[in-house]
């Protein structure tokens, strides 16, 4: 007999434990569509209001995947690798990550997501590129991951439906940070995708979902606590986002700013060094290194030998972009029409930035989502973004905005400015990543 659903929201809402037979039945509900967007969006809330411990969040997390089938990839002569992070102004490494590892051996079959609240998605970034199929269909995707070693591609409607549906109820309902419901959401779809090792980014700061670093630290272990048992390899890293990851925010200017880095022509330090440190671990997870040191040196290679954008290139055109994208990136992705530096009113150093208030400005120009299925404008955002501890002259531009008419980069320009405090002197920056382990409080 079917499990009444606005009885398991109250039991919920009530502070009362689900057991692995009621979060099952709710998964089933909003996977099978018997659960309206409301009814979902009300068992949301009562999560964010009265959380779920280890064994309700692990049920969660295995009744999202088993809503729909698991990937499998049989016959690749290399490992399965994956990385996920939770979300960051600027945050674009699996873009770069992806051909890193394919050009290194491995094959990363990449189940990605667009954006959740004032953080972009990979998704929307690659939809910058004209004909990229997110949504292939099978014998496509499994083509795409032999060829070029890499795919990145959205859910299909046979993977962890449950999670999709749930996904996008809380990038409007203001549960997107409910550690349950990432924690489900994540691990749901990378068990389902298949692959044997998993780095999770676990980011933290002004520009993340998660603020605080003790928000972070117990997500990280609420994360691997889920997935021990799974069969999956997994690490968890906590990365600062206390700036913009590169130089850039808004989904046509961060994909540019990846294919500058993978085809030499410089971009966000940051970006890159991150992107290498997640790409050295899961070397060395999937047996393609011994040591760190090796790891680094593979993927320095694939990036001077220009094997990494030949196989972004390859996966581009494996799944309808075009086959000439480096050749020509101009041609390819847009530009919005008018752009606006932002300057300094004094001199000094970047000593704060507000972060998630840039990321609501690219909101504000239409380069993101305040409601689930809404268009965006691919080409708008932020460039040239200052770091903290940049050294400031009066005058000297803070940020580029990238906008459809000049009344919206006027609209925006207070905003930006305000985002940056400039300070006298330059401020102690926190390290880029630290890998994390359960149960240590730094």
């Amino acid at each position: 007999m079917a499990v009444d659903a606005a009885a398991l929201i109250r039991h919920k809402r009530e502070g009362q434990r689900l057991d692995a037979r009621q979060v099952h039945a709710i998964a089933k509900g909003i996977a099978d569509g018997s659960w309206c967007d409301a009814q979902i969006a009300a068992f949301a809330m009562s999560v964010a209001w009265r959380g779920m411990d280890a064994e309700e969040t692990r049920a969660l997390t295995l009744a999202l995947c088993d809503s729909g089938s698991r990937l499998r990839w049989d016959g690749l002569p290399g490992p399965l690798l994956d990385k996920h992070s939770t979300g960051g102004v600027g945050d674009c490494t699996s873009l770069l990550l992806a051909p890193l590892l394919a050009a290194c051996g491995g094959y990363v079959p990449m189940i990605s997501g667009r954006g959740l609240g004032h953080t972009g998605g990979t998704l929307d970034k690659l939809e910058s590129i004209p004909g990229y199929t997110i949504n292939p269909l099978d014998a496509r995707m499994r083509a795409v991951l032999a060829d070029a070693g890499c795919v990145i591609v959205g859910q299909s409607d046979a993977l962890a439906p449950a999670d999709r549906r749930l996904y996008a109820v809380r990038d409007v309902t203001a549960t997107v940070d409910v550690p349950a419901l990432m924690v489900a959401s994540i691990l749901s779809k990378k068990l389902a995708g298949g692959a044997q090792a998993l780095v999770l980014d676990v980011k933290v700061g002004s520009g993340a979902q998660l603020a605080h670093e003790e928000e972070a630290r117990d997500l990280a272990d609420r994360l691997l606590d889920a997935a021990a048992g799974s069969g999956m390899q997994v690490r968890a890293a906590i990365s600062d986002m206390d700036q913009v990851l590169g130089n850039s925010a808004g989904n046509a200017l961060e994909l540019r700013e990846v294919l500058d880095l993978l085809s030499g022509r410089g971009g966000g330090a940051r970006l890159l060094e991150l992107s290498i440190a997640l790409s050295a671990a899961l070397l060395q997870m999937g047996g393609l290194a011994s040591d760190e040191d090796t790891a680094r040196g593979m993927i320095l290679r694939a990036l001077e030998s220009g094997a990494a954008a030949e196989r972004f290139e390859r996966m581009v055109a494996g799944l309808g972009g075009p086959r000439s994208l480096f050749a020509d990136i101009d041609a390819w992705l847009p530009r919005a029409p008018v752009q606006r530096a932002i300057h300094a009113g004094r001199a000094g150093f970047v000593g704060e930035i507000d972060v998630r208030g840039l990321g609501h400005v690219v909101g504000l120009l239409g380069g993101a989502r305040s409601q689930a299925g809404q268009a965006i404008d691919h080409a708008v955002g932020l460039s040239a973004v200052l770091g903290l501890g940049a050294t400031v002259s009066a005058g000297q531009p803070l940020a580029i905005v990238h906008a459809r008419t000049p009344a919206m980069a006027e609209s925006v320009a207070g905003r930006v400015l305000g985002a940056f405090r400039i300070d006298e002197e330059a401020p102690a920056l926190p390290p880029l990543l630290r890998w994390h382990r359960p149960g240590v409080r730094a």
